[in-house]
């Protein structure tokens, strides 16, 4: 391994072969430089839609209310389900449900302070409602129980109401009406992956009780602890069973029960990827598979050239292992050396790739959350196994050539011409 007249040998014979060499080297190069660019793009892809799913909580679910299509114990088609509060406490409840919170529909309203107003839209909700959405909160607080049990005549603008209404003046403490109706500020937030803040949030048994609401509930937000997706589907089924009892309605009747769940196209997604993942895994090894043949036949053809050669070394006693291990160690150094440079490249040109979307993000001010394609960058992990994959590959593409000029006899080897 380290016998320096074997590596002189080595180098002697690839600078005699530059151009030989070269195009060798390039296959091997060019086939891991392929497999870091797909996996990159592959990370990319898969990255960009998991940073989608985040703006909300991945275990979320919704749940909303329709009009049943299926008849129903004596009851016609066409009949409206409403949920009312009693519902949120079913909910609550039911196993595999971590937060609830319901929300009752108030569609634009009208805001305004001094002189300053504008038409928003208002969330009536329970304080586990930000368990969903995670909110940051800029200034202030968000809706508490305390709110909710006192019917509290509190709001948490959005940023872009906050800085419609106030401008450059504080606005924690101030009082805006809501269709002229004064509401203390007590926060502000900022709905993360959305570009527009123009939702505000009240409690929910305050809107009921000054907008004529009465106990109505019009759709639910809500956690739950499902980790697989079979999990997922039983709490959801369980759901929907329960309300198809409690309000009377067909539960294969999906308009009378709308539900997204979003924990169930996560998972579902990110199944997607993974076998995307592993397509790609296959090209790209598939490419470097070609590399290294390409490197095997060379070889050959090296073990050909110098058939005669070879013999003379064994006439004078070279031991079988000698020159297996000076043809595999050409073909190991021809590989790595190759292969290493197209890692470099490969790994370079996604990260070169990576810097110039942050950079544009940040001149633009967009957030990542808007791009599909997010950090198509390749893992240190994956990087290293490649670089051992590559000396294996050195080690098989060489061992075969190697194999067949240890097997020369020294008498057949001097007949060569």
């Amino acid at each position: 391994m380290f016998d320096i007249d074997k590596w002189q040998e080595i180098l002697a014979t690839i600078k005699k072969n530059k151009m030989r060499t070269f195009l060798t080297g390039f296959s091997v190069a060019w086939g891991i430089f392929m497999l870091m660019i797909l996996l990159g793009s592959g990370n990319g892809l898969s990255n960009g839609v998991a940073k989608n799913f985040m703006g909300d909580a991945v275990n979320a679910m919704w749940i909303w209310s329709g009009e049943t299509t299926i008849p129903y114990q004596g009851l016609k088609s066409g009949r409206p389900i409403r949920f009312h509060n009693d519902d949120y406490d079913v909910l609550q409840s039911l196993p595999g449900v971590e937060t609830v919170s319901g929300r009752y529909f108030m569609g634009n309203t009208r805001y305004s302070y001094g002189k300053e107003s504008g038409e928003y839209t208002t969330v009536t909700c329970h304080p586990e409602l930000n368990d969903v959405d995670q909110n940051v909160m800029l200034e202030g607080r968000y809706i508490n129980k305390v709110d909710i049990q006192e019917k509290r005549k509190v709001v948490v603008l959005g940023k872009d109401i906050r800085e419609a209404l106030f401008k450059d003046k504080p606005a924690l403490g101030e009082y805006v009406k809501v269709n002229n109706v004064p509401f203390k500020v007590v926060g502000v937030c900022v709905e993360p992956e959305s570009t527009r803040n123009r939702n505000a949030f009240m409690p929910v048994s305050t809107a009921q009780m000054i907008f004529n609401g009465s106990n109505r509930l019009h759709n639910f937000a809500i956690t739950i602890n499902g980790k697989t997706l079979e999990e997922s589907q039983e709490i959801e089924e369980n759901i929907r069973n329960t309300f198809s009892r409690k309000l009377r309605f067909d539960k294969t009747d999906d308009s009378a029960l709308g539900m997204y769940n979003k924990l169930e196209n996560y998972i579902q997604t990110m199944r997607i990827f993974q076998a995307i993942k592993i397509f790609i895994w296959i090209i790209g090894v598939g490419t470097l598979i070609a590399g290294i043949v390409g490197v095997s036949n060379i070889m050959l053809i090296v073990v050909k050239e110098r058939t005669k050669e070879i013999g003379i070394r064994k006439a004078i006693g070279a031991s079988p292992s000698s020159v297996i291990g000076l043809i595999l160690l050409e073909s190991i150094l021809i590989t790595t050396i190759a292969g290493y440079i197209g890692l470099v490249l490969g790994t370079g040109l996604m990260e070169l790739i990576n810097f110039m979307m942050v950079q544009s993000a940040g001149d633009v001010g967009a957030q990542q959350g808007d791009t599909l394609f997010l950090n198509p960058t390749v893992d240190f992990g994956v990087a290293v196994a490649s670089t051992v994959l590559l000396i294996v590959a050195g080690t098989i593409a060489g061992y075969i050539p190697a194999k067949r000029a240890a097997s020369i006899k020294p008498i057949v080897a001097l007949r060569d011409e």
